[in-house]
């Protein structure tokens, strides 16, 4: 698995309010979205009218398609606002843990198993799987 992330700094030429920059990122956003399929988001300056830094993810089984979309992406993004700085990080994950049997089982629908250290007498009322109770959440 591939896993890269780019993150831009644009400057929003003109932009004279928030409601400026706003309508500048939608845009950025949603075309990189719709034509690359990538993950994209606002992820800093977000109170500055005329600088925005966004962030772009994109997932793959190889390293040179992952590389070419985020370059892809950088260049769409350039057309619409000038960007300061790149920066790019690409990782490649092979198997999270080589010996499947060291993973512990897990069903993660399965509510009925108790938390650690709690007794059959201590549990609550039986109620429907799935569900939580507002004491659950503490």
């Amino acid at each position: 698995m591939v896993v890269g992330v780019l993150r831009l700094t644009l400057y929003i030429q003109g932009a004279s309010s928030l409601k400026d920059k706003r309508q500048v990122v939608r845009k950025v956003v949603d075309r990189l979205r719709s034509r690359f399929n990538v993950t994209v988001a606002e992820v800093g300056d977000n109170d500055i009218w005329q600088r925005a830094v966004i962030g772009i993810g994109a997932v793959s089984n190889d390293r040179s398609f992952v590389n070419e979309v985020l370059d892809k992406c950088a260049r769409d993004a350039g057309k619409i606002a000038e960007i300061l700085n790149r920066e790019m990080e690409i990782e490649t994950y092979s198997e999270m843990k080589a010996d499947w049997s060291q993973k512990p089982e897990f069903d993660a629908h399965d509510l009925s198993r108790l938390p650690p250290g709690q007794d059959e007498e201590e549990l609550p009322e039986q109620r429907p799987p799935g569900w939580l109770k507002e004491e659950d959440l503490e």
